[in-house]
């Protein structure tokens, strides 16, 4: 970290000129642009001249089956605003997608997944599409560079702000501007400029660049991951309240027997629980006094499904969430944990760390991908010694490979869990030595089929479809629930993913996110709209009744005494609200639904010793809730503050510096 610091004192320097846009076409030349994913080759962009201030885009790329492919063509005026635009093609899901925008004089008329709609127009403010190729981000940076006061406003509100623009000379002495730019997500936006041409895009495992430019992507990418780290640090120092000893009075106390014991005085000492007693009148003049009258102290929760990264991190905490399982990642997981840990980057402890193994073909994870057994077994033993607890196979690992590599897991003390590999049962998996499955819908095809390809998107289409048939009388489904209980299978379900893809409807609202979509940045809020799995005709119904079917398997695992964790699998803390209110809408009552979220997820994990109950002696991980999640469950989502490791968080400072409405 010291070196890349030294170095990028040395290669940047911030500009701060006045950037004046140019829209002339120079040459009817067409750009092209990788598309990396997963550190793998995944598609292309490509950007052609098609006339003065017109131009032609086609972007594609793919992911285990899935993932978008858009024609694109749009038109700027002389302000670098667009005028006219169309896209059309499919989405990730591979449902199509056909958006248009068109403006004459002082109206403009658009087309997107919420409809039809028409306004007034006057050409100096960007219309942002719901789905599409990386074209805008272009004309968005130009924007902001072109903009006195390095905002522009959005269209049909909206406003982006350009937050810095640094300048980075390369290895090989090609000088680029890096502009972080926020408003459009939660996270920042990091684009890569060359005068007026976005030659990079950077985001997570997604990355968009200019073929003549490949060679360099990863000290790109380097450089980018460390301003990304110096920001979410600077966050970290200004979001961060450290405590000493604090009392939290008249507070009601969730137990770990799922009962509340009300009015409360709980004191911490550091990170440490120091003593909890009924409340009195009498208060120590020299601690901090916090008021919790009306309001309830749970413990720190559990996101049993996730996949972290560091701009994820403040979202579980925000939401009341301080331990994770992390269910597949890189290899570098523990400097993350670090970082977590140490407060460096705000983020919440992970308490499962799961190493992914995927076998090659076309729908590989790309992502720890083996050829052969061999491999397999040399990757668990990899996982082993960098310490990882569990072992999470994929769709793509050869059905013949399972029994090997979960005997060499187990001999090592390590778990074994995850999708169901094509051509097998979920029976089958459990026979060769699961210990867990991830998602229902994988539980759900062990009714179907052992010849579905589950590497595609038939895992979620067929259960979808005929998940609605699954009776929960019949032999073949007793005789699984047997199994599980025999063998003691715990299932991780996702639910919550499950009702935005089976039930959700494109142009409105996702039931999923419907309690916080206006509270959302306006990329995230246009994720929400896309309606899931393409639907129509007698699928709207179908797949309607299999997400019930899901909720129903979930209460009668829970009726049975199997497992089942809360995870998500997706938007933390927001997503792992909405699966215990799921949870509790299949019929689980509240009190247990909480001790899954706390209690029974520290113990599972083996950490129940300082974590997920509020007792004398362990560790102060705390989350102030307004209002009593033990009746009315929603009220999960209340989240005053959160306390880990001495730390204090306010959950409003935490959603505002993500551009989230409090």
């Amino acid at each position: 970290m010291k070196y890349v610091s030294t170095l990028l004192l040395l290669l940047i320097s911030v500009v701060s000129c006045k950037k004046t846009i140019n829209t002339e076409v120079k040459t009817p030349e067409k750009v092209v642009y990788d598309v990396v994913f997963r550190e793998g080759l995944a598609g292309k962009y490509e950007k052609s001249y098609t006339g003065n201030n017109s131009m032609h885009y086609y972007y594609t790329y793919t992911d285990r089956g899935r993932g978008p492919e858009f024609e694109e063509d749009l038109t700027l005026n002389a302000k670098g605003y667009i005028t006219t635009q169309t896209v059309t093609g499919v989405n990730y899901l591979k449902d199509s997608i056909h958006e248009f925008f068109k403006s004459n004089k002082n109206s403009a008329t658009w087309l997107n997944p919420r409809g039809e709609t028409k306004g007034d127009f006057y050409g100096d403010a960007l219309y942002f599409r719901y789905e599409g190729s990386p074209a805008i981000y272009e004309i968005l940076a130009n924007l902001l560079l072109g903009a006195e006061d390095k905002k522009i406003h959005l269209f049909p509100k909206g406003e982006i702000e350009l937050v810095t623009n640094t300048s980075i000379t390369l290895s090989n002495n090609t000088v680029l501007n890096l502009l972080m730019i926020k408003g459009l997500d939660m996270n920042p936006t990091y684009l890569w400029m060359i005068d007026n041409e976005m030659v990079a895009k950077i985001s997570g495992n997604l990355h968009i660049i200019r073929t003549d430019l490949k060679a360099f992507r990863l000290e790109m990418k380097e450089i980018q991951d460390t301003l990304e780290d110096e920001y979410l640090a600077s966050l970290a120092k200004k979001l961060t309240h450290n405590i000493d000893t604090v009392i939290i009075k008249n507070v009601d106390v969730f137990t770990a027997q799922g009962t509340v014991l009300k009015h409360q005085d709980v004191v911490v000492n550091g990170d440490i629980i120091q003593s909890i007693n009924n409340t009195n009148n009498a208060t120590n003049s020299n601690l901090k006094v916090i008021d919790g009258t009306g309001k309830t102290l749970m413990p720190g929760m559990f996101d049993m499904h996730t996949h972290n990264t560091k701009f994820r991190g403040m979202l579980h905490i925000a939401g009341g969430v301080t331990s994770v399982r992390d269910m597949a990642n890189n290899k570098q997981l523990k400097t993350l944990n670090n970082q977590f840990t140490s407060n460096e980057i705000i983020g919440p402890r992970i308490v499962t760390f799961c190493g992914i193994i995927d076998g090659d073909g076309p729908y590989a994870n790309q992502r720890n991908v083996v050829s052969s057994l061999e491999e397999g077994l040399s990757e668990i033993q990899e996982y082993k010694d960098l310490g990882y607890e569990q072992i999470k196979l994929y769709s793509s690992i050869r059905p013949e490979w399972v029994e090997p590599l979960t005997k060499r897991a187990h001999k090592l003390g390590m778990r074994v869990s995850g999708h169901i590999p094509a051509f097998m049962t979920a029976t089958q998996a459990i026979n060769q030595g699961y210990n867990e499955i991830q998602h229902m819908n994988m539980v759900f095809l062990n009714f179907m089929s052992d010849t579905i390809d589950t590497r595609t998107p038939l895992r979620h289409t067929m259960s979808a479809y005929h998940g609605v048939d699954i009776d929960l009388q019949s032999k073949d489904y007793i005789n699984f629930i047997k199994l599980l209980k025999d063998k003691n299978i715990r299932i991780d379900p996702t639910v919550a993913i499950f009702e935005n893809m089976f039930v959700s409807v494109k142009g409105e609202p996702s039931p999923t996110y419907d309690a916080i979509l206006e509270r959302l940045p306006l990329l995230n809020q246009r994720d929400y709209y896309s309606g899931g799995l393409p639907k129509s005709g007698e699928k709207v119904a179908r797949y309607k009744g299999s997400f019930q079917k899901m909720l129903d398997v979930v209460l009668d695992l829970y009726n049975n005494d199997i497992e089942v964790v809360a995870g998500t699998d997706g938007l933390p803390g927001f997503l792992f609200h909405r699966e215990l209110e799921l949870y509790v809408q299949a019929g689980i009552p509240i009190p247990e639904v909480l001790k899954i979220a706390t209690i029974k997820s520290a113990e599972m994990t083996g950490v129940s010793d300082l974590y997920g109950s509020i007792e004398v002696g362990k560790k102060a991980n705390l989350v102030l809730i307004d209002g009593h999640p033990i009746n009315h469950i929603s009220d999960i989502r209340n989240v005053e503050w959160t306390m880990q490791n001495g730390h204090l968080f306010y959950s409003k400072t935490l959603y505002e510096a993500m551009g989230i409405k409090p």
